[in-house]
Order: structure tokens, then sequence, then C-alpha cells
């Protein structure tokens, strides 16, 4: 990442804020939200977009996590951090997202709930980042998530939470669904596991 590109949450805000999950942080956020509630964002979309070497795969064998990338829209989970919970919450985002290799830029956005319009934050891809992968083919997508594992398991298990958990809140997301398939065909296995992260 440059050097001009600021590193942390950043939250302007004072006090307690919303903040937009679209990937691991949906099913398995590193703290206890005061709310949870589903949320469109628009102006960007979910890909896996990003190389992961760490949690998802290895630096020989990397993985791929989602992102968010420019253009169109994304369905995710809007959490709540209120002010008690706000200093922990912040450290278990950083802790998580952006440690390891900060490719996630945290950006003020406004985001959509079922009761109207709030304004929050979420992270979005840096594209001068050395593990943004960019756009890659549905074929390459399904074979690195079928074949790599890192610290937290499989990086199938983690497709296959992130689908779980978009059919839960009756999120239709196809192309998830057809990815999930192919890198379960791929894998030979008879499917994902359900992990805890």
């Amino acid at each position: 990442m440059t050097g001009t590109t600021p590193r942390g949450l950043n939250i302007e805000d004072p006090g307690g804020f919303w903040f937009f999950a679209y990937g691991s942080l949906m099913w398995d956020p590193p703290f206890a939200a005061a709310d949870v509630q589903p949320a469109r964002l628009y102006g960007y979309h979910r890909s896996f977009c990003v190389n992961s070497e760490t949690y998802r795969g290895t630096p020989e064998n990397p993985g791929l996590s989602l992102g968010l990338d420019r253009g169109g829209s994304c369905i995710g989970v809007a959490l709540r951090v209120d002010n008690s919970t706000r200093a922990a919450a912040i450290r278990e985002i950083e802790a998580r997202e952006m440690n390891d290799d900060p490719i996630y830029i945290c950006r003020r956005v406004r985001m959509h709930l079922p009761d109207g319009p709030v304004t929050g934050y979420t992270l979005v891809v840096n594209h001068a980042d050395r593990i943004y992968a960019g756009k890659l083919g549905f074929e390459e997508t399904a074979r690195r998530i079928a074949g790599s594992a890192g610290r937290r398991g499989p990086n199938i298990d983690y497709l296959a939470n992130t689908v779980a958990r978009l059919d839960r809140m009756e999120i239709a997301e196809g192309h998830l669904h057809y990815l999930l398939k192919r890198a379960t065909e791929i894998r030979g296995d008879g499917g994902a596991l359900a992990a805890g992260g």
C-alpha cells in the first residue's frame, strides 16, 4: 500500500457507528454488534478480488478473499457498533482485516437499511496493493478456491459460509452458488465443510 493511503478504520464520527459487512464479517464478526440489519450499498460490488496468503491460502498457493470493488451494488449486513464497544470493535476489525496486508481502505458510505438510509463505514479494496487480484475468470476463481487453505481453514469453507449467510437473509446471489458448486466439483470430495471463520 502506498504511504499516502491512510491505514486503520479512521472512523470520523464520535460515539457509535454503522459498519457495512459483505464477507466473513457477515457470519463471523469479531465483536458483538448492538444491532444487525440487512443493507444495500451502491457504487461497489462483492468480488473475489483479494489474494489470501494467510487466512485462506499461503504465499506459495494463495486463496481468494472477498473485497468491495468499484461499480454496481452490494447487499450485505449493517452492524451497529455502540459507544461502549467502539474501541474494541475498531481494534478487532483492524486486527482481522488490515494488519497482515492492509489492502482495505476505510470509506465513509451511505447504506440503505429497511427503514431508510444511514451513513456508516466499510472497507473497499486498494487497486494499488500487491495482493489485489483484479477481475479473475470464473474457472480460475473456482480452481483457486477449491485448492487452497490457510490459517483459518480451506478457502472453500469461506465461500460456503458466505453463501449460507446470504441464503439465510434470502439474498439471491446465484453466481456464488455456481462458484461453490464448481469449486466443490474440482475438489471432488463431496463438498465444503462448515467452518467457524
